[in-house]
């Protein structure tokens, strides 16, 4: 892999470091169950590009950007987001672990997070406009001067968002998820 333009690639069971991300663009790929953990992503680019079954557990990243990437039963936890590219970019996440992830600040609009634990994730300034998030635990999530408007938390649980403290205009909860938006107040809901 000396090229820095890599397209319509599959990369199966590969243990990647940073001489084989860095300063790279990679097009059209696929990535099953590779490691990324020794990886400090720095100026690299994903286009079109599925990642399945693949460890990025606590990976550093630089500056990376996402167009047309999906995440399928990845590892995410403890990876600080903030230096992604917020240029161009659009990745969604399905069946993902992303607890303790960073998110902060990070523009989010029409995000999908579909079946994933995303426990004590950092969502603290993004904006989320029309984000779905479904079927996600949000245990301890930090949602605190985000942007919410139209998001869908329907079907997700254990979710506390301060109606106060958040742009939540027309977004979507079930009956169920009215205690997360009410715990500031201590009250009991039934």
């Amino acid at each position: 892999m000396h090229s820095d333009y890599i397209v319509d690639q599959e990369f199966k069971d590969e243990i990647f470091d940073d001489i084989n991300t860095k300063f790279k663009d990679f097009e059209n790929c696929v990535f099953i169950n590779c490691d990324f953990r020794s990886c400090t992503f720095q100026s690299v680019t994903f286009i079109d590009t599925n990642f399945i079954d693949c460890n990025f557990m606590q990976t550093k990243i630089n500056y990376i950007s996402l167009r047309g990437v999906f995440f399928t039963k990845c590892n995410f936890t403890g990876v600080n987001f903030a230096m992604t590219d917020q240029v161009i970019y659009e990745f969604h996440f399905k069946d993902c672990l992303l607890d303790y992830a960073q998110f902060y600040a990070l523009k989010l609009k029409k995000m999908q997070f579909i079946n994933c634990s995303m426990i004590s994730v950092d969502f603290m300034g993004s904006d989320l406009t029309e984000a779905l998030f479904d079927n996600c635990n949000l245990r301890k999530a930090v949602f605190i001067d985000t942007i919410a408007n139209k998001a869908d938390f329907y079907t997700s649980y254990d979710y506390t968002i301060d109606p106060d403290k958040n742009k939540i205009k027309k977004a979507v909860f079930s009956v169920n998820g009215l205690k997360g938006l009410l715990d500031k107040y201590d009250i009991v809901v039934k």
